[in-house]
């Protein structure tokens, strides 16, 4: 029988006290203990970056940690990103910008987004591209991905509408928007 160590960890804002084996790796540790299947495995190799989750608010990739150098930390799963039953702006953003097709790479490039936007609060489409560089989509070409990320950058927001509503947008230009909408929708 392998020898198990006790770990305490917080993820998503909650404590939690396992014995887990040493070799146990942190996303195996989320996913099939903890139930946070938002945290993808695909490659095993850090390649990827579909496991990426927060570890004290910085990035990792949790296909290569062991979840007993979780011990005494925070974690944070694109599960913990949503609060109160809404949307973090970046998983927002993702899903009016059209940042995903099959889905696979969504987590770990919102989580990844997160740390390069708390890192670089403004960052250029270039420093987004080379921010997101060890995440890996093989459906969107990126494009959509990167626009995500800028329009958070860009402090763009999104109404019930789904109409992308800029901070720097007058209430008439944004009022016009949702008019112009409308009325392509037959909506009088």
């Amino acid at each position: 029988m392998a020898s198990s160590t006790s770990i305490s960890v917080e993820v998503d804002g909650v404590s939690y006290t396992d014995n887990v084996e040493p070799r146990l790796l942190l996303v195996q540790y989320l996913r099939e203990r903890l139930g946070k299947t938002g945290t993808l495995i695909g490659c095993d190799t850090t390649n990827c970056g579909a496991c990426t989750v927060h570890l004290d608010g910085v990035s990792v990739k949790s296909c290569t940690m062991f979840a007993v150098q979780a011990d005494g930390h925070k974690v944070t799963t694109i599960e913990g990103m949503a609060q109160n039953g809404k949307l973090a702006p970046l998983q927002e953003a993702f899903h009016q910008c059209h940042a995903l097709q099959c889905g696979f790479c969504t987590p770990g490039m919102i989580m990844q987004s997160a740390s390069l936007l708390k890192e670089n609060p403004h960052p250029t489409e270039t420093e987004i591209r080379e921010g997101l560089e060890g995440n890996l989509c093989r459906c969107t070409g990126y494009q959509n991905i990167v626009a995500a990320v800028k329009s958070v950058a860009d402090g763009v927001e999104y109404g019930d509408s789904g109409v992308c509503v800029s901070e720097s947008l007058t209430h008439e230009v944004a009022k016009e928007l949702t008019d112009d909408d409308s009325e392509t929708a037959g909506v009088s």
